[in-house]
């Protein structure tokens, strides 16, 4: 105990060190407060959703109501479904702040409406927001390497070297002290603002100990590859310039290396393109007959074949039945789009094995639900009402049956998800297993 508060006092005492302390506990703050807001923000959108929504339907329903006619009532009325974030999203904002957590969508064609709100390209978007997430993988380890690059160096260029091993009892206890005690300076750097985030935004205690655990295996992980780097006996900018190089390629070069094998292995894509597809299959209907529309949709809805034949005047049924086969002409190319996500996002999970900064990101991401499944889930949620809602129309649409003003109130109810995020524990496992592997390094190359 002596020997750690005796390192805490010289560690203050030097001005470089306590600075970048300092500065790092400033950025976390910062990140933690800039993701607490963006949350806020989100929250308050969703929360303005049910006062709309009410609004919307009864100005639709106090005009439709008077002719009765389903037709006008589905093809007018706006259901609005919306993804809430989680309480941990302020640290890890992930994919919401590239793919839209709100959207309204009608009985129509569902392909086209799913992607209208996507807000440009996510690879655009690869740094992602300044958020704690971006502090902890791309800016804790520069000042770790600050903190460390001349811990050994900096004393024997300084002359002290021999003279301060011979002065204390133990040269373990003593570098020991002196890394824990520096290593837990960035520790409560990252996890005082984290913790003061997570209590404002009453995130789970199961969370927060898992982040908390994050922190720890990525931080020890540049630690020891710092204590490996200067066990070659070099200057201490040597060092620096070599832990630099490592920074820059296993945080920047690599996973933009692992990204575009990935994506080039697995093409998809863009969903705007989805949404053409479907809209290029919905307008092709005005130009064949309707019995070729109808008969593609009673193969797959053959509930509604005896319903009244079509004759040359528009109907409603037609029409809705002419979005729904342009949505399963799209269908194949959806469910390609969203296995290929998430085929995305496990290729990605296996680049974290070998890049921990890679698994660092990803596992606060999935801890926030604010990963690409997520927002998957989110999209099926979607899907799923969507279907709820062509099933509440269709008997009125098919059956000629009249849509009163309390019709309205029976239409389904969009009801969210929770996602709650898990346990990352194979990412984690990456992590400390780079962390052994480059500590057993290191002591190998000390027999040597």
């Amino acid at each position: 105990m002596t020997s750690l508060l005796r390192e805490a006092r010289f560690l203050l005492s030097l001005r470089s060190a306590a600075l970048a302390i300092a500065c790092l506990f400033l950025l976390t703050a910062v990140a933690i407060g800039a993701g607490l807001v963006e949350v806020a923000r989100q929250e308050a959108a969703i929360a303005r959703i049910g006062p709309q929504q009410k609004a919307d339907v009864a100005a639709v329903a106090a005009w439709a109501s008077k002719g009765r006619d389903p037709g006008d009532a589905a093809y007018y009325t706006f259901h609005a479904t919306w993804d809430p974030p989680s309480d941990l999203a302020f640290a890890a904002i992930g994919t919401r702040d590239v793919s839209p957590y709100v959207l309204r969508v009608r009985a129509l064609g569902l392909e086209a409406q799913l992607y209208e709100g996507e807000i440009g390209n996510p690879e655009a978007a690869l740094p992602g927001r300044f958020d704690f997430a971006f502090v902890l993988v791309y800016l804790a380890p520069l000042f770790v390497i600050l903190l460390f690059h001349d811990l050994h160096s900096g004393e024997r260029e300084a002359g002290r070297l021999r003279a301060l091993e011979a002065s204390v009892g133990s040269t373990f206890g003593f570098w020991g002290a002196r890394v824990a005690v520096r290593g837990a300076g960035l520790f409560i750097a990252l996890a005082i603002p984290f913790l003061v985030g997570a209590a404002v935004a009453g995130t789970a205690a199961w969370k927060v100990a898992a982040v908390l655990t994050v922190i720890l295996a990525y931080l020890a992980f540049w630690i020891v590859l710092g204590l490996v780097v200067a066990r070659a006996a070099r200057s201490s900018l040597a060092n620096a310039m070599t832990l630099a190089a490592a920074w820059m390629a296993l945080t920047l070069i690599l996973p933009a290396i692992g990204h575009v094998v990935i994506n080039s292995a697995i093409p998809l894509r863009q969903g705007m393109e989805l949404g053409v597809k479907q809209r290029t299959a919905v307008h092709r209907a005005w130009d064949v007959p309707k019995s070729e529309t109808m008969n593609a949709f009673f193969r797959t809805h053959p509930e509604w074949k005896d319903t009244a034949p079509l004759t040359e005047a528009f109907h409603w049924k037609w029409y809705f039945a002419f979005h729904q086969v342009g949505d399963e002409a799209a269908g194949d190319l959806a469910r390609r789009y969203h296995d290929g996500v998430l085929e995305r996002a496990a290729w990605s999970e296996r680049l974290g094995m070998v890049t921990p900064g890679v698994a660092t990101q990803l596992a606060l991401h999935r801890l926030a639900a604010t990963d690409p499944a997520a927002q998957i889930a989110y999209q099926d949620g979607i899907r799923a009402f969507h279907g709820q809602l062509r099933r509440f129309y269709y008997p009125y649409l098919f059956r000629d049956k009249p849509f009163d003003r309390a019709d309205f109130d029976r239409a389904p109810a969009f009801q969210p998800t929770s996602e709650d995020g898990s346990w990352p524990g194979a990412l984690l496992a990456g992590v400390v297993l780079m962390t052994c592997l480059v500590g057993a390094l290191g002591v190998l190359r000390s027999r040597r």
